[in-house]
């Protein structure tokens, strides 16, 4: 089928699912997404923050991968040369969290496998099941080069981790020590500050008495976890406390397990909490250990690595930490040495993966000392040279660094990249680029590599730049570094952002990336986090599936103001693709009705054209400004409104006549459409690709319009006078039109119209434009008029216009004059009892505050119906009887 310009005819409703696959494919045949550093053009380039190897697309990813995306092809079409590299992440814990639930189905652990065997096994999981999301990602529109695709365990990011690593450590940046990290009994790991989630919990805070040694008392400490006890090794009062300045260098002798503890005074003290004197237990407690370190007290460790009472615990050994603390309290009460216990809600750390509470636990783990590479991170927020999106985060950025604390990267775990060190028998470390054949130190050839693997968030922390082929000095390194934009959400600044401008700023100044855009968290309609137990969780697949990928990406952009929550729901997706819809059907009616192709029109002479050519202007302006300004949200809801009401609604029909009429007028009509058309598809194609594509090929013949051109300025085609003329054509139209809905004027009824315009321009105005007021308000004949008909009239206004409708055979004015009466009536009658429900304090102080709030709605809603229907008497109050 074809049109009557002899173009293929679109089908009649748009149909996602024969347009977004073979757009996609032929995309990634053409190559456009791909990236030549050689090229001659300016460079525009992202680094996707890798998901998981582990994961599906979440409607969190169909975001971020959204807005990115918008990004991409926005400057691709502006004849940047963008790179959008795509990639991975190995997901340590998690990762190994899944591979180890197979081999529990199998009835194995990985240690009946042995290291060399699961980490084969991890491998080959990723290869059979690993990577879902990538083709996920596809299905989305995301315009990556996906010939540069990475892994943060390939070989060469794995060389990057290996060099970050040696030269932290031949620096003095990194060490290994024994000091308090966060633990997870149930992963079996350690966990950096920002892997701990803090939520509060139910508590408790248990008084207990300590005798003193000389038998003269006790001394009252308050704790939150009893159990811990059994690992004290002091008490701590402040050197300030009166209450015990006499009790300090005495000794008590600890409960339970019978040890003598010092009683030492510390500044860290809070006279306030509790007793004012506090527990030490160096091995449990962070402050605790700091507090040990300035009073040379010993550690004693009473958990094993499953949060299990070991030796040191005496007879409590064996019982996890929860029963740990009922027996303990249960043991001093009959020692009367538990005083009383209260109810203590607190905050407390869970692991990020898996949920379980956290235990602050003494270990021998490697840390990087972050302070310095912090430092240079700030610096260059601080200079300008990284700016986040909105500036308001920066303040977020700033606050966690400058309270930064050195971060432990050691984890033991076997997936991941494991820790380049090497000990000899006699103890001494070797770290080492390449695997060492002896010990650094003593020659000794017996080595063994360290066990723990690190951090995930080290590898990932190096993404910008590792991705590029660094420590290489690539010509892709060269070519798109730093990168332009990191896009992000505000959840992991301190996760991911935080470490990747600490590595970049070290090992690749001076910045990763010049602008870090922050976005929200999808939400439900109600604003509530997603999650399964809510039930809220929308599957973006599903919704693409249903809706379309266009729908779904607008949905999203539509709602993400800048670094604000994204509320989500259904009908919003199902909106957008009513909007898809409405494209495609003005694009049927464009390609259908003119043989234009696009292009700039000629200067038009007719106010329609002038007037459409003016606000597509300033649309192209004003969304240009909001897509730079990393607000897509604002561009999303200004195409929206113009290519729906202005260009699918007013323009087309302003054109219809002048198109069927033919000639000269009907194709510089159809240029002017067809070329606000292209405009609008070419705006909107960073958000909706595919139908925009679509649309666009079948509009002007190109093969895509992914590598632009961007709509050129045309401020010339600013015409304020045009505008204001079709100002007043639109009020005089829209009254009437509400005239007729408001009063049930019939559909067939054709009455004549009078116009008194406050001027001469204005008079003109409607003169010329009198056959489209016919028209578009259903209307017999337009006179203008320098005065009111003497016949019974309806008056109307219309911005400065005054327009006269005579009623006769219109309306029978003493009915409608009376129905209207009898409306008014009801609504006083309602209205005064929803005034008197609201004045009875009874009512205001006892009913349910949404039952208040719903009577003062509905007392609004009355006002605004008396306001509507008032307005409608008048406009026949000056009608003759």
């Amino acid at each position: 089928m074809t049109t009557p310009q002899g173009r293929p005819e679109l089908p009649k409703t748009y149909d996602p699912t024969t347009v977004e696959g073979p757009t996609n494919q032929r995309w990634l045949d053409a190559g456009v997404f791909q990236a030549d550093p050689a090229a001659g053009r300016p460079r525009f380039s992202m680094a996707l923050p890798p998901p998981n190897v582990t994961g599906s697309l979440h409607i969190g990813h169909a975001l971020d991968h959204t807005y990115q995306d918008y990004l991409a092809r926005l400057h691709r079409m502006r004849g940047f040369e963008v790179l959008w590299l795509p990639g991975m992440d190995h997901a340590g814990i998690a990762t190994q969290n899944v591979v180890e639930r197979e081999l529990a189905k199998e009835g194995k652990t990985r240690f009946d496998l042995g290291r060399e065997a699961f980490v084969e096994r991890v491998w080959a999981w990723k290869a059979e099941s690993g990577g879902r999301i990538l083709g996920q990602m596809q299905r989305l529109g995301d315009s990556v080069d996906w010939s540069r695709e990475r892994f943060t365990m390939d070989e060469g990011l794995s060389r990057a981790v290996r060099e970050v690593f040696v030269s932290l450590y031949e620096q003095g940046l990194l060490y290994r020590g024994r000091r308090i990290i966060n633990w997870c009994p149930r992963c079996l790991t350690a966990l950096s500050d920002i892997e701990v989630e803090h939520e509060e919990v139910p508590g408790e805070l248990a008084l207990l008495r300590y005798p003193l040694a000389d038998g003269s008392g006790f001394i009252r400490v308050a704790t939150s976890r009893a159990e811990t006890m059994l690992g004290d090794t002091a008490v701590a009062v402040h050197p300030d406390d009166p209450r015990y300045r006499d009790l300090v260098g005495k000794t008590v002798r600890l409960p339970l397990v019978d040890r003598l503890i010092p009683i030492v005074a510390d500044a860290a003290v809070d006279r306030e909490f509790g007793t004012g004197a506090v527990k030490v237990t160096p091995a449990h407690d962070p402050n605790d250990w700091e507090i040990a370190q300035r009073h040379d007290l010993p550690a004693v460790d009473i958990l094993s690595e499953e949060a299990v009472v070991n030796a040191e615990g005496g007879r409590f050994e064996g019982l996890d930490r929860y029963a740990a603390r009922r027996e303990v309290k249960a043991a001093l009460a009959e020692l009367g040495l538990l005083e009383r216990v209260t109810e203590a809600p607190h905050s407390v750390g869970h692991c990020y993966r898996c949920r379980t509470e956290v235990e602050p636990r003494l270990s021998l783990q490697w840390f990087v000392a972050t302070k310095p590479l912090a430092d240079k991170a700030m610096d260059t927020v601080h200079s300008g040279q990284t700016r986040f999106e909105p500036v308001r985060y920066e303040k977020t950025f700033f606050g966690w660094m400058e309270q930064i604390r050195d971060w432990c990267v050691s984890r033991q775990l076997w997936w991941g990249h494991r820790i380049p060190a090497w000990y000899c028998p006699d103890g001494h470390v070797t770290v080492a680029r390449q695997d060492p054949a002896a010990c650094a130190e003593c020659g000794a050839g017996e080595l063994v590599q360290d066990e723990d693997v690190l951090d995930t968030w080290f590898s990932s922390g190096l993404w910008p730049f590792s991705t590029l082929g660094w420590p290489g000095q690539t010509d892709d390194l060269k070519a798109f570094y730093p990168t332009s934009v990191l896009v992000t959400g505000y959840d992991i600044i301190f996760f991911w952002v935080a470490r990747m401008l600490m590595f970049g700023c070290h090992f690749q100044p001076p910045t990763p990336f010049g602008v870090v855009a922050i976005h929200g968290m999808v939400r439900d309609a109600q604003g509530k986090k997603m999650s399964k137990s809510f039930g809220n969780v929308i599957d973006p697949i599903e919704l693409m599936d249903r809706y379309g990928t266009d729908a779904l990406r607008f949905a999203l952009i539509r709602g993400a103001n800048p670094g604000g929550d994204v509320p989500m729901a259904e009908e919003w997706v199902e909106g957008a693709r009513n909007f898809a819809n409405k494209l495609w059907n003005l694009g049927r009616f464009v390609i259908s009705s003119t043989a234009a192709t696009g292009g700039a029109p000629a200067a038009p002479a007719a106010l329609a054209d002038r007037w459409l050519l003016s606000r597509l202007e300033e649309t192209r302006e004003a969304v240009t400004a909001a897509y730079d300004g990393f607000d897509p949200a604002e561009a999303a809801r200004l195409l929206h409104g113009f290519a729906w009401s202005e260009l699918a609604d007013w323009a087309v029909e302003l054109a219809k006549p002048r198109l069927a009429a033919g000639g000269e007028d009907a194709e510089r009509a159809g240029a002017t459409l067809a070329y606000a058309l292209e405009v609008t598809l070419r705006l909107l194609h960073p958000v909706m690709p595919f139908v925009t594509e679509e649309l666009a090929r079948a509009l002007t013949g190109v093969e895509t319009i992914t590598l632009g051109p961007w709509p050129a300025g045309r401020p010339d085609d600013i015409d304020p006078k045009a505008e204001a003329g079709m100002a007043d054509l639109q009020e005089a139209i829209v009254a009437l039109r509400r005239f007729r809905a408001e009063h049930r004027v019939p559909t067939a009824s054709r009455p004549r119209l009078v116009v008194v315009a406050a001027d001469e321009d204005q008079a003109a105005l409607f003169r010329a434009e009198a056959d489209s007021l016919r028209r578009l308000a259903r209307l017999e004949a337009v006179e203008v008029e320098p005065a009111a008909p003497a016949v019974p009239t309806a008056k109307l206004l219309a911005g400065r216009a005054e327009l006269y409708l005579p009623l006769e055979g219109l309306l029978d004015l003493d009915e409608e004059r009376a129905r209207l009466d009898r409306e008014l009536a009801a609504l006083d009658v309602e209205r005064t009892r929803a005034e008197a429900k609201l004045a009875n304090p009874a009512f205001v102080e006892k009913a349910p505050a949404n039952v208040v709030a719903k009577a003062r709605e509905r007392l609004a809603e009355v006002d605004q119906a008396l306001a509507k229907v008032r307005a409608q008497r008048v406009e026949l109050s000056g009608a003759g009887r």
